[in-house]
């Protein structure tokens, strides 16, 4: 759940604190405990997983500082997004969903939030979302020094991408893939410096 679009300066900015962080994470608060607290750290359980997979769809067009401000409205609206209550979700629960101010009402992302619940259902009987996300993690990760060298694929978000397509998941591109990755660990991105580099404990700092 990177902001890319939110970072104009590629270099990392010491905080009043001394701690250095790239400038997406340096001025806004909200941002910034995001950076410090979770962005990053391993998730591996399907409901965290599973969220945000949804919030990253729901990104796509907007700012993450938009998202993670409705974030907890997105989970109210979603049920914590339970996979099996939110899979069970009908017609009635789309009109509730496109009615409530609190997210992000966008009719396709909605519905593909609801065939994404189905879809991790679904994949129980072949070891699980969990399984399948952090199968693809890499060899070995980026070491970015500056903003601009911060992928925003890579073959295994590709790879990702195509196998959650064929197992019936929607909006799930190869970058969405890859800000997935980069949330939830099994890619550190984390400028050279920052420090939260390698803070995850899958990757060496």
């Amino acid at each position: 759940m990177l902001p890319q679009e939110e970072n104009d300066v590629s270099d990392l900015v010491l905080g009043e604190d001394g701690l250095a962080r790239p400038a997406w994470a340096s001025v806004d608060p909200l941002l910034r405990e995001y950076y410090d607290t979770e962005w990053g750290m391993p998730v591996r359980d399907e409901q965290g997983l599973f969220e945000r997979l949804s919030l990253e769809a729901f990104q796509s067009g907007l700012s993450w500082a938009t998202i993670l401000r409705k974030r907890p409205a997105f989970r109210v609206a979603f049920d914590g997004f339970a996979p099996d209550v939110v899979a069970g979700y009908d017609a009635r629960d789309v009109t509730r969903l496109m009615a409530d101010a609190g997210i992000v009402r966008n009719l396709r992302k909605i519905q593909a939030t609801i065939t994404n619940a189905r879809a991790v259902v679904a994949l129980r009987a072949e070891g699980g979302l969990a399984d399948l996300v952090w199968s693809f993690r890499p060899a070995v990760t980026p070491a970015p020094t500056t903003y601009d060298e911060v992928p925003t694929t890579s073959p295994e978000s590709k790879a990702l991408a195509q196998a959650l397509r064929g197992k019936g998941f929607v909006f799930v591109g190869p970058t969405t893939m890859f800000a997935l990755m980069e949330a939830v660990g099994v890619v550190d991105t984390h400028l050279v410096g920052s420090h939260r580099r390698g803070c995850s404990g899958v990757w060496p700092d």
